[in-house]
């Protein structure tokens, strides 16, 4: 990296997908933007749109594999003048979900990082087999190039043992490297953080549960700037009713389900991360549907909602008993940022712990950060918009710069 290069690529590597966003780190703005789904299949689709003036791209047919990804998206950023030869281009920035106890902070990635991450597969199987093969991918392009890792579960291992620790055989959860490692990390990270600037405060003095409901959904508790809890556990499918997850559940309907329903581990494994949660409940997992249905006099969509608000409350509460203190809830990700009668619904009932929102604001659509809460309420409420992709961004800047400048 040279002092003059201010440019991160962002990379989001799932099992079929990439994600990307190149920014510039000057002034937090982003350049370009796109997908590539679908990797594998003979319908693979890329969409990429230069924000620096340009149109909207988009092109379709096969694309192999994760290379041949990422090679057509470095020809997407060279038509625009955007090029990965960039001298410009200061560092790539992996997002990467599962770093254990080992990673607690953005890391430049070497061979020892990398088998420290491929180590990790067994409690991340469906995630960090991709994100290493984007990293592959990403340093055979650029081998000349800072790669950064920056982890999910890094915001979360500030959490004290007793939050962390199961209650099982502390030698065979050692063993087996059971434990809680929470995730959505990053947005958590972001939003409490925004959150702090929002209320003009410092995020040391802030203490913010934290609601990213999306697809996937978590909750957190924020003390002064340092996760203390969060909802998922070694897996994301622990916590909160999510869009197929079912969350928190009694573990013996496992073995329930292997000798009265005569399920294999991968049959029930598929039956709560893909087929539980709304979906589950009622057949969609998209909350714009689900109110409609609702809003129809849907009884089994009506249901749905309500487990999944009771849950909410559950973890509001019970956030709010393990900080002692809170200063504001924040909602995020797609519904927490869209879906005012989750938030209305949320809310209702706990004025006696300070919480209330006023009707209009909660209204009130907007990409901006902003309270919801009435003016003088104890308890604020924001609606913050996440923004995983800058956080990487920041994460993997801040970190190539103190190697220049060391």
């Amino acid at each position: 990296m040279t002092r003059t290069a201010t440019r991160v690529l962002v990379l989001n590597s799932g099992s079929s997908s990439v994600k990307y966003q190149l920014l510039d780190m000057r002034d937090s703005t982003r350049l370009a933007v796109g997908l590539v789904e679908r990797i594998g299949e003979s319908t693979s689709r890329l969409v990429h749109t230069p924000l620096a003036g340009g149109e909207r791209r988009e092109r379709t047919g096969a694309i192999a594999d994760h290379s041949a990804a990422l090679k057509a998206v470095a020809d997407e950023l060279a038509h625009d003048g955007l090029g990965l030869d960039s001298p410009e281009l200061a560092a790539i920035g992996h997002r990467v979900v599962h770093g254990g106890l080992r990673f607690t902070e953005p890391t430049v990635i070497t061979d020892e990082v990398m088998a420290e991450i491929e180590r990790l597969v067994p409690v991340a199987p469906l995630h960090n087999p991709a994100n290493i093969t984007g990293i592959r991918t990403a340093q055979a392009l650029r081998p000349d190039l800072p790669q950064v890792a920056v982890f999910d579960t890094a915001f979360h291992t500030t959490m004290p043992e007793p939050a962390a620790r199961y209650a099982i055989d502390v030698e065979t959860a050692d063993a087996h490297r059971i434990r809680r490692y929470g995730f959505h990390g990053t947005s958590h990270a972001y939003v409490s953080r925004a959150t702090a600037a929002l209320l003009g405060k410092d995020p040391s003095e802030v203490n913010v549960i934290v609601l990213h409901l999306g697809n996937g959904a978590s909750a957190s508790a924020v003390a002064g700037g340092r996760c203390v809890d969060t909802s998922m556990g070694l897996t994301p499918l622990e916590g909160l009713v999510m869009g197929t997850r079912s969350g928190d559940i009694d573990p013996a309907v496992t073995f329930h389900l292997m000798r009265v329903a005569g399920m294999s581990a991968d049959e029930i494994d598929v039956l709560l991360n893909k087929k539980s949660g709304l979906v589950g409940l009622c057949g969609d997992n998209d909350m714009r549907e689900i109110r409609r249905r609702v809003d129809a006099g849907d009884e089994r969509a009506k249901l749905a909602f309500d487990i999944y608000v009771h849950r909410l409350k559950k973890y509001i509460g019970a956030y709010y008993a393990v900080l002692g203190r809170v200063d504001a809830v924040a909602f995020t990700a797609g519904v927490g940022e869209n879906a005012a009668p989750v938030r209305e619904a949320a809310i209702a009932g706990l004025e006696q712990l300070g919480l209330a929102l006023d009707a209009g604001l909660n209204a009130v659509r907007s990409d901006e950060a902003r309270l919801i809460s009435p003016r003088g309420a104890r308890v604020a409420v924001a609606v913050v918009p996440t923004d995983e992709e800058l956080e990487i961004a920041r994460q993997t800047f801040e970190l190539v710069r103190e190697r220049v400048n060391a």
